[in-house]
């Protein structure tokens, strides 16, 4: 059976233009201009610009760009015109791909946390030719382009809140390129044909998928304008039931995940909230920006929540009365973590979504008026479902498990230069083109009959850590290559701080067993994946030490088998499963 979604969403307007065109023109649907907040906002210098004032940023960026890379908007392939981002949230990140797009280009957003040899391996595979950093990272950032032969002078730097000063010889800040810009004659205008916007890549997001190294995910023009639209109409419902027009929006979301990307860079934007940015997490700056801005709602990551309880003395001393609305993504949020939250904040309403960096991203979402906690909300317009068993059988009653199907216009074109895994994850039958989430839901209903998805289990066994994915596959890759590994298999295992940490489960060679201490060997395959590895892979769970992995006879890992294993030993030892 094929689930809708509930009969009181919308239908779903829609249009094939550029981002940067669909997110400034009234004509596609964004709330009218002049009645728009500023859209980026400095949450820890105040530092704002005007909705005219980002645009015309962005565009003078553009023109530097183009200048400075010798490109032109309707010359060369897109493919020629790859840029990355490798940079903490600033009030200049969506400007900043916006005029990449400009030029007909393509942005490849990069994890902040990535080590110089992950960075280098998505510059590789993208092809990107320059990068835009900050002062944190970039040491990181010239041990990548040096590897794949990015030159010093296509290293350009955005600048981070009280770090202005810290201008670094040699290297272009984004001032300089706005200032550039301004001597620089204006581009011709894009000559798109109709329907490019929908076969077009406008960012390159990695995913970390179950296997191997990180995949490139292709995302089109259209699939980030349909997810907007889609968003902001489902979204409308319970906004103006609560006489929401527009709101102030945290910006905390690292804007290079399609979390963040889509819902905090688009979204908000689009329907004319303000975003309060802030370049990382910390409790104490995070709780202060609330109360300075009276921020309305909370885009966040379980773990935040979980920080939150865990300091509950701390969130007295501040004003949150703001608050209106926490919504939760990038992991499940349990359903007594969320009850505990009301409990502290009974005026809240507290939300969770789903989706996967191949849907860009979300396909439910919970609405203000038909909120179930535990549950993933409700279908978006536009989009629809299947649930399918293991034996590969349509699930046509409520509350049966099987694995998720998704059809939607923000459905990824797949991944790049990698068609073994693009034929895997999005296959064709007779109802057309699905995604293959590999995540185990159910379907039921809310106390007002609309259907809701829960999310059971992650077939695809990814690890999220605060917000990020770790594919147990790429560390056991990993892992095979120190000496005193000759098997192993990773796992999630919950922790209070991040939600989840890898835990490595080893088989030393025998002929190496006896000469040292495990507690040895175990320090140093840690520091193995530590000196590589970006810090939310590190193996916080620890190494245990078995004689055999368990595996199925075709070879597969069964780690349901040592996730039981885990629970058993946590639960012997009282630990919180």
């Amino acid at each position: 059976m094929v689930f809708y979604p509930p009969p009181w969403v919308p239908k779903l307007p829609f249009d094939s233009v550029t981002i940067g065109e669909f997110m400034r023109n009234e004509i596609y649907g964004r709330y009218p201009v002049a009645k728009s907040r500023n859209p980026f906002t400095c949450g820890l210098t105040g530092k704002t610009f005007t909705l005219a004032q980002s645009w015309e940023r962005s565009d003078l960026v553009a023109k530097a760009l183009s200048k400075i890379m010798g490109w032109e908007p309707n010359a060369d392939s897109p493919w020629d015109k790859v840029i990355a981002i490798f940079s903490f949230n600033t009030i200049d990140y969506i400007g900043v791909t916006h005029a990449i797009h400009r030029l007909n280009g393509i942005c490849t957003p990069a994890n902040v946390a990535y080590s110089d040899e992950e960075l280098a391996y998505q510059l590789r595979s993208s092809g990107a030719k320059a990068i835009f950093t900050c002062s944190p990272v970039l040491e990181t950032a010239l041990k990548a382009a040096k590897a794949v032969g990015i030159p010093q002078d296509k290293i350009f730097l955005m600048e981070l809140p009280n770090q202005s000063h810290t201008k670094k010889p040699g290297f272009k800040t984004l001032e300089d390129l706005i200032e550039l810009g301004r001597t620089v004659p204006d581009l011709e205008p894009l000559r798109w044909i109709k329907g490019q916007g929908a076969r077009q890549v406008a960012y390159l997001c990695y995913s970390s998928g179950t296997s191997g190294l990180p995949k490139a995910v292709m995302i089109s023009h259209c699939n980030v304008i349909a997810n907007t639209m889609q968003l902001r109409i489902f979204e409308d419902v319970g906004r103006k039931k609560f006489g929401v027009e527009t709101q102030v929006t945290l910006g905390l979301l690292p804007l290079s995940h399609i979390y963040g990307l889509t819902v905090v860079g688009h979204v908000a934007i689009w329907r004319g909230d303000e975003v309060i940015v802030l370049p990382k997490f910390d409790l104490n700056e995070y709780l202060q920006t609330i109360e300075r801005f009276k921020i309305n709602y909370l885009p966040v990551v379980p773990p935040i929540v979980i920080r939150m309880l865990s300091n509950q003395d701390l969130l007295k001393k501040y004003d949150l009365s703001s608050v209106r609305l926490l919504f939760t993504g990038a992991a499940p949020l349990g359903k007594e973590t969320a009850e505990d939250l009301l409990r502290v904040f009974p005026n809240w309403h507290v939300g969770q979504g789903y989706g996967l960096t191949e849907s860009a991203p979300v396909v439910c979402s919970s609405s203000e008026h038909d909120i179930v906690q535990g549950t993933s909300g409700s279908l978006l317009p536009g989009i629809r479902v299947k649930v399918i068993d293991f034996d590969g059988k349509e699930i046509t009653e409520y509350g049966k498990p099987g694995e998720l199907l998704v059809q939607s216009p923000s459905v990824t074109l797949g991944y790049l230069n990698n068609e073994k895994a693009t034929a895997e994850t999005f296959i064709w039958d007779e109802d057309g083109r699905w995604l293959r989430t590999g995540d185990e839901v159910i379907v039921t209903k809310s106390p007002q009959g609309y259907e809701h998805i829960t999310i059971v289990d992650r077939l695809k066994e990814l690890i999220k850590v605060k917000g990020h994915q770790v594919a147990p596959a790429e560390l056991e890759a990993h892992l095979l290559t120190h000496p005193y590994v000759d098997d192993c298999a990773v796992i999630a295992i919950p922790d209070e701080r991040d939600g989840e940490v890898p835990k490595a489960f080893v088989v030393t060679p025998p002929s190496l067993a006896a000469q040292k201490r495990e507690e040895e060997i175990a320090s140093e395959i840690v520091r193995h994946v530590q000196k590589h590895k970006a810090h939310y892979k590190w193996l916080k769970g620890g190494v245990e030490f078995l004689d055999v992995i368990p595996k199925s006879p075709s070879g597969k890992i069964l780690r349901r088998l040592l996730r039981d294993r885990e629970k058993e030993a946590r639960r012997a030892k009282g630990a919180k499963l």
